[in-house]
């Protein structure tokens, strides 16, 4: 039975290990409540849509639809919707890629639950938290973005190119992205064809490689 005082969560993360674990330590906290779980990004957009939970834990590195789109994609059908990254990747990338999304926080895997406890309940009273850890990163990054690097970043991928490249850098062909995104075969060459006069990239080798740079996908 839902209880209506508790901080409600979405999971989202691909390994089923960590959401079983993450589900279990959270039943244990009377004011935190998972009320779903999702392995994808793309999953993650449903859920969020549906169960409009309080708080939603969002990995970065995931199949389908990373954390960072995903993340830009619920920000846009849900503007209030309070996101906390947990991740792995303590990267600027990664980082600031989740916060350019529009997350409320950060923090690490490799720390305490007590600590994602804590974050999630900051997150959920409209405060941001940062894992110590990457708080340099954060700073460092934030000293660094001049106006000139701010408007260049208008000229970035749009969300549907961004998911186009994910899918590249995965080694899905052009008929299973059709399927995917519900489009046809046409407007995914299309895509393709931005993607590759936009980065001038020309091959699936260096789309990928680009992808990894930037933190869409992980080796």
């Amino acid at each position: 039975m839902k209880n209506d005082t508790a901080i409600h969560l979405l999971l989202v993360d691909d390994h089923k290990l960590l959401l079983d674990s993450l589900s279990e330590a959270i039943g244990r906290e009377k004011d935190l409540e998972v009320v779903g779980q999702a392995d994808n990004g793309r999953e993650a957009l449903v859920l969020a849509e549906k169960l409009r939970p309080d708080v939603i834990v969002m990995d970065i590195s995931m199949p389908e639809l990373n954390g960072i789109e995903a993340t830009r994609q619920i920000i846009r059908q849900i503007p209030k919707q309070k996101i906390l990254t947990l991740s792995m990747h303590a990267d600027k990338h990664y980082v600031m890629g989740m916060f350019r999304a529009g997350v409320a926080g950060y923090i690490l895997k490799t720390n305490a639950f007590d600590e994602l406890a804590f974050a999630i309940r900051q997150v959920h009273g409209g405060n941001f938290y940062v894992s110590p850890e990457i708080t340099g990163v954060v700073v460092t990054s934030a000293l660094e973005m001049t106006p000139e690097k701010a408007v260049a970043r208008e000229g970035d991928l749009s969300s549907r190119e961004m998911e186009i490249l994910q899918l590249i850098a995965e080694g899905k062909n052009s008929e299973y992205m059709a399927d995917t995104l519900h489009i046809s075969k046409r407007t995914v060459e299309i895509h393709r064809q931005n993607l590759r006069k936009k980065l001038g990239l020309n091959t699936v080798a260096e789309l990928t490689r680009y992808a990894v740079k930037i933190g869409i996908v992980s080796l």
